[in-house]
């Protein structure tokens, strides 16, 4: 891409994340929030708001450049003839949202052939955005403005690791993750997207999951390779699609946590 396509993506997935925001908030620990449940025997919960922020970041979209694919969560997917799609999480960690948790986000990445090139992790209610992506890698946020950078941990006796569900995935997934978490000096639940972006600020060291779609992770993976981080599925390879992935703060302690899941995980 040519320097003046990629401010105009930019400014693009800064105008979806803002449009986003508006619609979210909107909603946000409101009462009567209408919400319904996808899934069959459990509890999946889409609300008015989920939908809302997708129309209104698929319509920028559609003006700016209507060329480019799309894929959503909400409404699927889009053709599109530019080679590039933008992939989208109107709200990661809808539970959370439903809760009146500030840990839920707002997804935005924007991918071709090669994988992820730029992602946005936005929270509106805190006020938090962290972006990567074309050489790029910063937040905003109450404290202010500045570079994102992932911290250099090596040794999981010193990192910090996340989740969101206790039970992980399938059994065998649980114990791999268990087998990594009691070897970390710390372990914490719950935060949906935001963990990877406490990743990306150089907070945390390690997020271990399961089960997840290419709407939930292709933002945070151009926020946290950007920042110097890597991401991969348990195996070692492309995350992009979703699935079992392992986001580390350096190739060291990725490493280490590949070798515990394959022998742990299976």
């Amino acid at each position: 891409m040519t320097p003046i396509e990629i401010d105009e993506v930019w400014a693009l997935a800064h105008a979806m994340a803002d449009a986003a925001r508006v619609e979210t908030l909107a909603l946000f620990r409101g009462h009567g929030l209408a919400t319904e449940n996808k899934l069959a025997g459990g509890y999946d919960p889409v609300t008015a708001a989920d939908k809302a922020a997708e129309r209104a970041m698929r319509a920028l979209i559609e003006q700016h450049r209507p060329d480019d694919a799309i894929l959503g969560e909400e409404e699927g997917a889009k053709p599109g003839t530019s080679g590039l799609t933008w992939v989208l999480d109107p709200i990661d960690g809808t539970r959370g949202f439903v809760s009146g948790t500030p840990t839920w986000g707002v997804l935005i990445g924007l991918t071709d052939a090669r994988g992820v090139r730029l992602g946005i992790i936005d929270q509106p209610y805190i006020g938090e955005r962290f972006a990567g992506g074309f050489g790029r890698a910063d937040f905003t946020g109450p404290h202010g403005a500045g570079p994102l950078r992932v911290r250099g941990t090596t040794d999981m006796s010193d990192a910090i690791i996340f989740t969101t569900f206790p039970e992980v995935g399938t059994a065998p997934e649980r114990a791999g993750f268990e087998a990594i978490a009691a070897r970390c000096k710390l372990t914490r639940y719950g935060m949906d997207c935001y963990a990877y972006a406490l990743l990306a600020a150089g907070q945390i060291d390690l997020v271990i999951e399961a089960g997840l779609h290419s709407y939930d992770i292709c933002g945070p993976i151009g926020v946290i390779e950007a920042a110097g981080g890597i991401v991969t599925d348990w195996q070692g390879g492309p995350a992009h699609n979703g699935g079992q992935v392992v986001a580390a703060a350096t190739r060291e302690l990725h490493t280490k946590a590949l070798a515990v899941l394959a022998d742990k995980s299976t």
